[in-house]
């Protein structure tokens, strides 16, 4: 038998708490995360709401197969208005939390009001108490996770919660469980902090029950061994994400300098080799997956001490503060990750913004000065730290550079610089879609700002023999494409590609856990969803409910002001690479995006040129009752 699924509401205004069982049709038709978030804030929250109101309302949810033991499907999804982007937020993070809610007998928690002091809710096998955090209020998250489980008296209560970064309103603050798993990017951590919720701790004892459980067993013993044979499995175990630093190189394609260089001299100093060898002591992983991709990073330098409960930089943070600022140390950029992840604070959004501000300085654009006297500098490592604390703390230069780099270059008059890097007020990540085209059509139109994690790149699906094209043909993607086109193959693999990838993030999956970025093949991931939640889905079927919520980010977003002038990319990327293999070509034909973009709109079925969605494709979606909303 499987699992009911059971929804708690929080009003921290009145103190309430009430809860509801969804109906099952609701619950096959969105399936959880965003599927579950977006219906519930198109209806009940109003259009051109201050993401830092009481109104806004945060959602934390899992998914109809959340809690059951399955491999790589540990993800807890939060969803709100974004402060950062001021549309649709979405935020996924690994784990154990999300597996422990549903122990506690509830798969989502829709937060609403502000409490008029902090607190902690705390949620133990079906109970809910709200509680005083007064206490821990100013606390970075090592010591708050340590006195709630001591004041619970249980070492094992599962702690999702803020630190100083989201208390005080930087608008690209995480959300953290564990201490090392993130919900990052989109600022939900001030969301969070803006209703003076501390945390959300859990505590579950209950088996989630499954449909057929041996099932579940098979494909979980399946991918402890004959997965972790496959290379994204055996890869991901042995090196996490940092494998990029050294092949970026190589291609000339890694982010240096605010991206005006595509090679740091510093390469080798961030590689994944020299980072094992000097910071690295452990793999972790999260709840019942055997892939372990995680890193653990430890110094003990005169300089330096860093605590390898707080995790270790990934590729994504050795980019963003490491190439982007042209610093090479790889014990600062331990000791800056484990900063970040004390206060809870977006490594790629600070980087990027960090290094905004080092190009305006250089241009003469900005004074020393207006930075409180700090050597705002590329190389300058001396600056990272201080410039950390002064974010977090709003200080200074700290108080303009927490509302992330679009907000920081307005203050200074300077957005209309070619060198701001952001989509939709989300400042860009590490991957450069001057070489993956794909990535650059994701950055431009994902709902929630510039990711990386949109859908899977372009290289997997750059040659027959490449991943893509062996392990997703599934999807009815049969030929290779090539990395830097914009024709109608690559819209169209992206498009695919974005049902998809919605579709893992709805059901709580992580991306490396499943093809073509991991090892777990298609049909053993609609096996899963099968044996777990007792429906005879098809693969069709789930990539309908993907679809559905592209739909209704988008109309959340343009209910919110945001249309087809949002869809953009930076300039920078319109621009030749100026060294390396690809020196003299790689930028991105702009007339080519607009038509792909334009391409996109028409096989969704959004008019070409509103991008907005036709209320004929609401219908076949099942979403009549959202047309009005257009």
């Amino acid at each position: 038998m499987a699992k009911k699924n059971r929804f708690l509401f929080i009003d921290l205004s009145r103190s309430k708490t009430w809860e509801e069982e969804p109906d099952g049709v609701f619950c096959r038709k969105f399936l959880g995360g965003r599927g579950w978030a977006l219906p519930y804030l198109l209806k009940n929250q109003k259009p051109k709401t201050d993401p830092l109101s009481p109104e806004n309302i945060l959602v934390v949810a899992t998914s109809v197969i959340s809690g059951a033991r399955g491999p790589a499907m540990p993800r807890v999804i939060v969803c709100a208005k974004s402060p950062l982007t001021g549309a649709f937020g979405e935020s996924e993070a690994g784990g154990y939390w999300a597996p422990e809610l549903n122990k506690a007998g509830f798969s989502a928690v829709f937060v609403l009001g502000k409490a008029p002091e902090p607190v902690y809710v705390w949620i133990k096998d079906g109970s809910v108490e709200i509680k005083k955090a007064s206490h821990l209020w100013g606390k970075e998250t090592g010591e708050t996770q340590a006195l709630i489980r001591n004041e619970l008296d249980d070492n094992r209560a599962r702690v999702l919660q803020i630190g100083p970064a989201g208390e005080n309103g930087v608008l690209y603050a995480n959300i953290v469980n564990e201490l090392a798993h993130f919900n990052g990017r989109n600022g939900l951590g001030a969301v969070m902090g803006s209703k003076h919720l501390k945390a959300l701790v859990v505590r579950g004892t209950k088996e989630v029950p499954v449909s057929k459980p041996e099932r579940v067993k098979e494909i979980n013993a399946w991918t402890a061994t004959e997965g972790l044979k496959k290379p994204a499995g055996e890869l991901l175990r042995r090196h996490g994400t940092l494998p990029l630093v050294r092949a970026f190189q190589e291609m000339g394609v890694l982010p240096t300098r605010n991206w005006t260089r595509s090679i740091f001299w510093g390469g080798e100093k961030i590689s994944a080799e020299n980072l094992h060898e000097t910071i690295y002591i452990e793999s972790k992983g999260c709840f019942a997956c055997p892939i372990r991709c995680k890193r653990r990073a430890e110094v003990n330098t005169d300089k330096y001490q860093v605590d390898p409960r707080f995790g270790g930089p990934e590729f994504e943070t050795v980019g963003a503060l490491g190439s982007i600022l042209e610093i090479a140390d790889p014990y600062l950029l331990a000791k800056a990750n484990e900063l970040c992840n004390r206060y809870a604070l977006d490594t790629i959004s600070l980087g990027m913004t960090v290094g905004w501000l080092m190009e305006a300085v250089e241009r003469g654009l900005v004074t020393p000065e207006e930075c409180d006297g700090l050597d705002v500098r590329f190389g300058n490592g001396d600056v990272l730290i201080p410039l950390i604390k002064k974010i977090v703390n709003r200080q200074g230069i700290g108080e303009k550079m927490a509302m992330g780099s679009k907000r920081l270059a307005r203050e200074m008059g300077l957005e209309e610089e070619e060198f701001l890097m952001e989509v939709k007020g989300q400042e860009v990540p590490l991957h450069d879609p001057r070489a993956k085209t794909g990535v650059g059509l994701g950055y431009a139109l994902a709902d929630y700002g510039a990711d990386h994690l949109v859908g899977p790149h372009d290289t997997v699906f750059a040659s027959a023999d490449g991943p893509g094209i062996k392990e997703a043909s599934g999807l009815g993607i049969f030929q290779a494409v090539d990395p830097l086109s914009l024709g109608p193959e690559k819209v169209r693999l992206f498009y695919y590609m974005d049902l998809y990838w919605r579709l893992i993030d709805m059901l709580g999956f992580c991306t490396f856990g499943f093809v073509p970025r991991g090892p777990i093949p298609l049909e053993m991931m609609v096996d899963l969803v099968r044996a777990i939640t007792g429906w005879p889905v098809s693969l069709w079927e789930l990539l309908k409910a993907g679809e559905r919520t592209i739909h209704l980010a988008r109309i959340f977003n343009m209910r919110e002001g945001l249309s087809v002038k949002d869809d953009r990319l930076p300039a920078r990327f319109f621009k030749d690479f100026e060294e390396g293999a690809l020196r003299g070509k790689g930028g991105i034909n702009k007339e080519q995006f607009e038509k792909a973009r334009e391409m996109r709109y028409g096989m969704m079925g959004w008019d070409p040129e509103t991008g907005r969605p036709l209320p004929e494709r609401l219908y076949e979606l099942d979403l009549g009752e959202f047309v009005d909303e257009l």
